[in-house]
C-alpha cells in the first residue's frame, strides 16, 4: 500500500493555522512523518492516515490551553509522540520530555525531534522505572494518551509530578466511568481534584476530552526530593 509523502500531505485544516501559527510548517513535516515512516514502522496504523489532522494531531496539540506557560512536561508512553510533539510544536515555550520505552520507537521519536526542529527531549524507559524517575522528576504537567487504565496511568504518573503539578491524561467518552471507578486508588497515588475538561472547543468541531487531576502537596514529595538530588549532583559530576 502506498502511503502519503510530503508531496501528497493532505492540506492543512484551518484549525492547524490557528493552533501552530507560524509553526505550521513544522505541523505537516511531522504529518509526513507519520504518514511515512509512522505507518511503515506501525506507529500508525494505515487507515489513520486520512484523519491524521483531526484525530491525532489536532486533538492532541489543544491539551496546551490546559498547560501554564514555561511548564516542564513529561509525555509518558509517546508512542509516535501524541500528544508531546504536537503540543510541542504548538507551544514551543515548553520543556517537553517524552517517555517511550519500546526501543524502535523511541528511535522514530529521536529522529523525529531531530528533523522537526524541535528542543524536546527524548528518554527510553518505563515511567515507572526509577532510572526515569531520576531523569524526569518533578514535572509540572505529566500527559499521556491511550496508555493505560486511570489507576495505573496515575500510579505511573504520580511520581512524575512536581507537588501542585497536573496529570493531562486525553481520554474519550469512558472519562467520567474511569474516574467514578478508580477515584479512590488514584487518590492512594497522592493525586486528587480529579474531573472532565474539553480542549479545543473553539477550534475543532470534536473537542478533546482530557482528566485532569492535581498532585498533592507532600504526596511522595521526599522520594522526589531525593531523586531531584541525585539527578542535579549527577549533572554536576
Amino acid at each position: 500500500m502506498k502511503h502519503p509523502g510530503p508531496a501528497e500531505s493532505v492540506s492543512p485544516p484551518p484549525a492547524a493555522t490557528a493552533l501552530f501559527g507560524d509553526r505550521l510548517d513544522r505541523a505537516e513535516a511531522y504529518y509526513s512523518l507519520l504518514a511515512g515512516d509512522g505507518v511503515e514502522h506501525g506507529l500508525i496504523g494505515p487507515r489513520e492516515v486520512p484523519r491524521l489532522w483531526e484525530r491525532h494531531i489536532l486533538n492532541c496539540a489543544v491539551i496546551g490551553e490546559l498547560i501554564e506557560p514555561g511548564a516542564a512536561v513529561v509525555d509518558i508512553g509517546s508512542g509516535a509522540g501524541l500528544p508531546g510533539i504536537p503540543v510541542a510544536i504548538a507551544r514551543p515555550d515548553l520543556r517537553v520530555t517524552l517517555v517511550e520505552p519500546l526501543l524502535r520507537r523511541s528511535e522514530f521519536l529521536r529522529r523525529a525531534v531531530e528533523e522537526l526542529g524541535i528542543d524536546v527531549r527524548v528518554v527510553r524507559g518505563r515511567a515507572e522505572e526509577k532510572v526515569v524517575r531520576e531523569a524526569v522528576g518533578g514535572a509540572d504537567v505529566v500527559t499521556s494518551r491511550a496508555v493505560a487504565p486511570l489507576e495505573r496511568l496515575a500510579k505511573w504518573s504520580a511520581p512524575l509530578i512536581d507537588a501542585g503539578g497536573r496529570l493531562v491524561a486525553i481520554k474519550g467518552s469512558t472519562a467520567v466511568d474511569e474516574i467514578d471507578r478508580d477515584r479512590v486508588a488514584v487518590e492512594r497515588s497522592g493525586i486528587g481534584q480529579l474531573h472532565v475538561e474539553e480542549c479545543g472547543g473553539a477550534v475543532l468541531d470534536t473537542p478533546t476530552t482530557v482528566i485532569v487531576g492535581t498532585k498533592r502537596a507532600g504526596a511522595g514529595a521526599s522520594r522526589a526530593r531525593r531523586e531531584r538530588r541525585s539527578r542535579r549532583a549527577k549533572e554536576k559530576g
